[in-house]
């Protein structure tokens, strides 16, 4: 096979049934990103002096919280997709097919969060810390439930690693198929789930190193985290070709990101020289200077 046969294939089943019960892939992606970052966040917590089991008490609270943010996030960007005439709007609920908004997550689940925080009195600018690198390591893993669903790619491409997309079929979660039996294959395209995918590992490094070499102003991780996924996500966001709303030529996404670069970036420098100019010679904590118990 030459370079140009080459190309990256993609799942022709996005579910597989167990019984009466659909498992989709799309949601066992999500699962397994909730879980590595609860399982990265306690690690985190507790170094930091945090007790066992605060960081489950308080995620109880943050993730369902989040799923709901990042669906509403989706539905309020995309109504049309639901609510048009020919449309099904209880598809809307359907998050098993696609469609979680990443800063609709991060915003309520930053609201459950601080409801978990504010019960086990802790600190939630000291629980964003300690989260940040296994959110995006979560998003990491999350993404490649948009490959099991033939989704989220971007223009199309003869590079060596182009992406197969095939026609699926949403009431089966399989591919459609030819007269011959053959998968329908709707071309060949840039992979820009799996550049988010590896995106997300390279800032979820950068967090960890970061977080250990430096000393920290509190809320420094998680500016740059957003400041981090967000450079990457703009440019992602250039690169799709699938459907999406425009503002003045631009995804709404692509302005989302844009915006929200400059929040964290500026948040981050600022943190950074807070700390840097209240730090006691000597001082060489590894991490964040935020207390972990909240003052009432």
């Amino acid at each position: 096979m030459t370079a140009s046969d080459s190309f990256l294939p993609s799942p022709t089943v996005s579910a597989f049934h167990l019984g009466p019960v659909t498992i989709h892939f799309y949601a066992l992606c999500i699962m397994a990103g909730i879980a590595l970052a609860v399982w990265l966040t306690s690690r985190r917590w507790t170094a930091r002096g945090g007790a066992p089991g605060q960081v489950l008490d308080i995620c109880l609270w943050a993730v369902p919280a989040g799923i709901i943010g990042g669906r509403l996030y989706h539905v309020v960007t995309d109504p049309e997709l639901y609510f048009l005439p020919g449309r099904n709007p209880w598809n809307a609920f359907a998050i098993w097919d696609g469609g979680l908004g990443i800063w609709g997550a991060v915003a309520l689940g930053i609201v459950g969060a601080w409801i978990g925080c504010r019960r086990a009195k802790v600190s939630l600018i000291a629980f964003l810390d300690a989260v940040a690198p296994g959110v995006v390591f979560a998003q990491s893993l999350g993404r490649w439930g948009n490959w099991f669903n033939n989704e989220l790619y971007g223009d199309p491409t003869t590079l060596p690693w182009k992406l197969q997309i095939h026609q699926m079929d949403p009431a089966t979660g399989s591919a459609v198929t030819d007269p011959s039996g053959a998968p329908v294959v709707l071309g060949y395209f840039q992979p820009t789930f799996l550049y988010e995918s590896l995106w997300c590992v390279v800032v979820g490094l950068l967090l960890l190193y970061v977080d250990r070499r430096f000393t920290l102003g509190a809320g420094s991780v998680f500016s740059l985290y957003v400041a981090g996924y967000t450079a990457g996500r703009f440019a992602f966001e250039l690169m799709r070709s699938d459907y999406a709303n425009l503002i003045l030529g631009l995804r709404v996404n692509t302005w989302v990101a844009a915006l929200i670069f400059l929040a964290g970036a500026v948040a981050f420098v600022l943190l950074f020289r807070r700390r840097r100019s209240t730090a006691v010679p000597g001082d060489s904590a590894p991490h964040s200077s935020e207390p972990l118990t909240a003052s009432d």
